[in-house]
């Protein structure tokens, strides 16, 4: 009888070894690697330089005919292959990235499962290879880590119930606490960084966020475990919200997204390094985006903006009263062409009011006169537009306001990431292209790669911006910490319309929301360093005209610096405290340094250098700016490769510095 037990005890080790099967995948320097084991679950886990930060987590579809993804499959095929090339990145941080990484491909019955690993990350996605469409009920995303780790994390913005979560504008400062201290009530969104031991950050994001709803995370009671959450789809919705502009959902589905076709699922993406300042150099987030849709892109123009509604419209020193206005616009577009300023943007007000719709122009604007004007002082024109109002006649308009001469849209307050609203997202990039419109995405998520997709999306927000000033209590809104932690997290996901440039710049014990004539807080060095920290190829000066010509100098700089870089090296950096950021358009160096509110001395080389001489100027925080928030100083440097630089930061403060 002992010996017949060991006889089912041993077959019963042999079935499940056998059902079982391990691959191992490792990035091309060696140090991330990742065990996949399928069978029972299909699971994955990450090492990094030996160090175990993530245990093996499960990764399911479950799918409307019960059919479960990920559960008892044994892969028919497993193949690999390694990738080393460049890709062009235009309009971005680079003119050109690195794209390394090591591929596994596991082929199952109908579906495959990707991953890979580069040196800074591991990555992993479904696809469907079937034919027949099905919905998909539910994806599980689960990081298991090995301990009761710290993280940084956004949580979505307060609401009247758990549901109501899922509409929400993606702004948010981060909270920093252990996993198991985390509300198990609120939903974190995209991007977040557990810590782990030894330095060891866990950056989490997703990308090609297509036609698909965007990954929310949650604890629960397990100890170091982040769980998904998925907006299902809307079933029933209703012109509401923000000046009756948004679609309000009123009822769900009991499933996530509908297939209709082969298809590629979005990357589950977990950056991994244990040098802050990688984590703030790190491109997954474009290289693992699918490529360029547009053959031509000869026709889109990054740049700078005039913004009018940070600043509430206002000028001083004129002889007309202004507002959403055609005067007041003249005025913006006379500043604009004067400091070389690529575009103006007409924000909310322009269109007559709870309508949605933007052919109705208020009898304060003449459009066709404003773009004439403009066209002549060489400045292009872009036009806000409200989520329900452009989408629901988008190629009309579209069509109209490109034969007027518009150059692009801001469409704002789309406030969800479900799988109807991220397919707007691309609908709405896709037809902008057809008319050679440039677009600004406000009031939506992380850009998750579509700004490689179509390049002729510049921007986003899903960042909680310098807008928040306007009425942001002290102490409660915090932007120079806050500041000091997206080059390291949302950033990683891509370029932010964040709305720097302030001329009126508070410390902390000055600040005061102001909705008319609002003021930043933290230095003017920090504001000007945040046009070399920040990625935003579409990027707007926020205060207003007035302020900048008092402030020429100043505004001399923000004028000549690109938006758009041929090479960015993140020189140093520690996140919620510190960054310096070096950048190059052809041979001229822009770099840009910020601190939290602990007051720093910064030492950097400037071995990136071309072996030639350099002269250039330097902004810095004055002697007083730790009262004086405005206080500044400006010098003329001589530099060359090898040197090194030493600089006092103020609290909240920060230095930019040119070099030709």
């Amino acid at each position: 009888m002992k010996t017949f037990k060991i006889f089912i005890l041993c077959a019963l080790c042999t079935f499940v070894a056998q059902a079982q099967k391990q691959y191992q995948l490792a990035s091309p320097d060696g140090k991330l690697k990742t065990t996949i084991t399928t069978g029972k679950q299909l699971t994955y886990d990450i090492t990094f330089d030996g160090q175990q930060v993530l245990k093996a987590s499960p990764l399911t579809m479950t799918l409307d005919n019960g059919e479960v993804w990920g559960e008892n499959d044994k892969p028919s095929k497993a193949s690999r292959k390694s990738v080393h090339e460049k890709v062009a990145s235009p309009f971005y941080r680079a003119d050109e990235l690195p794209n390394i990484y090591n591929e596994l491909t596991l082929q199952f019955k109908g579906f495959n499962v990707v991953f890979r690993a580069y040196d800074d990350g591991i990555a992993y996605r479904f696809v469907n290879r079937g034919k027949k469409p099905f919905k998909v009920v539910d994806e599980q995303v689960m990081y298991q880590f090995p301990n009761d780790a710290e993280a940084s994390i956004p949580y979505v913005r307060k609401s009247n119930g758990y549901e109501a979560q899922f509409f929400n504008s993606f702004e948010a400062q981060y909270t920093n606490d252990k996993l198991s201290n985390l509300n198990k009530e609120r939903l974190m969104f995209l991007p977040l960084i557990v810590k782990q031991e030894n330095n060891v950050k866990v950056c989490i994001t997703e990308v090609n966020l297509e036609n698909y709803p965007g990954l929310y995370l949650k604890t629960n009671e397990k100890e170091g475990q982040l769980i998904s959450e998925f907006a299902p789809y809307p079933k029933r919705v209703e012109q509401g919200g923000h000046n009756m502009l948004q679609m309000v959902v009123k009822e769900r589905e009991d499933f996530i997204a509908k297939v209709d076709q082969p298809r590629s699922f979005p990357w589950r993406v977990a950056i991994v390094t244990n040098e802050d300042k990688d984590l703030a150099a790190c491109d997954l987030g474009y290289v693992l985006a699918e490529p360029s849709r547009l053959e031509d892109i000869s026709w889109i123009k990054p740049g700078k903006i005039a913004w009018d509604w940070w600043n509430n419209w206002n000028l001083d020193g004129v002889d007309f009263e202004t507002g959403v206005n055609n005067p007041t616009y003249k005025a913006y577009i006379d500043f604009a062409s004067k400091n070389g300023i690529e575009y103006v943007i007409l924000d909310e007000g322009w269109a007559v009011n709870k309508k949605a719709d933007l052919m109705q122009v208020v009898p304060e604007i003449d459009l066709e006169e404003l773009v004439a004007y403009a066209n002549s002082k060489n400045v292009g024109l872009v036009l806000w537009a409200g989520y329900h109002a452009f989408n629901r006649d988008m190629e009309n308009v579209c069509r109209h306001y490109s034969e007027m001469g518009i150059k692009g849209f801001k469409v704002d307050f789309m406030d969800r990431d479900d799988q109807d609203m991220t397919a707007f997202n691309y609908r709405a990039a896709e037809m902008a292209a057809k008319y050679h419109l440039i677009l600004d995405l406000h009031g939506t998520h992380k850009p998750a790669g579509l700004n490689r997709t179509y390049p002729n999306v510049l921007n986003f927000e899903g960042v909680f911006g310098l807008e928040q000033v306007k009425w942001g209590k002290p102490g409660e809104v915090d932007l120079i910490t806050y500041d000091a932690m997206i080059p390291f997290i949302r950033q990683v996901s891509g370029p932010m319309d964040y709305t720097q440039g302030a001329m009126r710049n508070a410390t902390m014990e000055n600040y005061r929301a102001c909705n008319s004539e609002p003021m930043s807080q933290g230095t003017r060095c920090h504001q000007l360093a945040l046009y070399m920290i920040l990625d935003s190829p579409f990027n707007m000066l926020c205060d207003t005209p007035s302020n900048y010509e008092r402030e020429q100098e100043c505004t001399d700089f923000i004028s000549a610096v690109p938006t758009v870089w041929d090479e960015t090296v993140v020189l140093e950096g520690k996140m919620g405290e510190y960054i310096i950021t070096a950048r190059r358009s052809g041979d001229t160096w822009y770099i840009g340094g910020i601190t939290n509110w602990d007051a720093r001395d910064l030492e950097f080389d400037l071995s990136f250098l071309g072996d030639k001489a350099y002269s250039g100027k330097l902004f810095k925080d004055g002697v007083n700016a730790h009262r004086i928030a405005r206080d500044y100083k400006s010098e003329a440097v001589q530099a060359k490769k090898g040197d090194k630089m030493k600089i006092h930061l103020a609290p909240g403060g920060g230095f930019a510095l040119v070099l030709k």
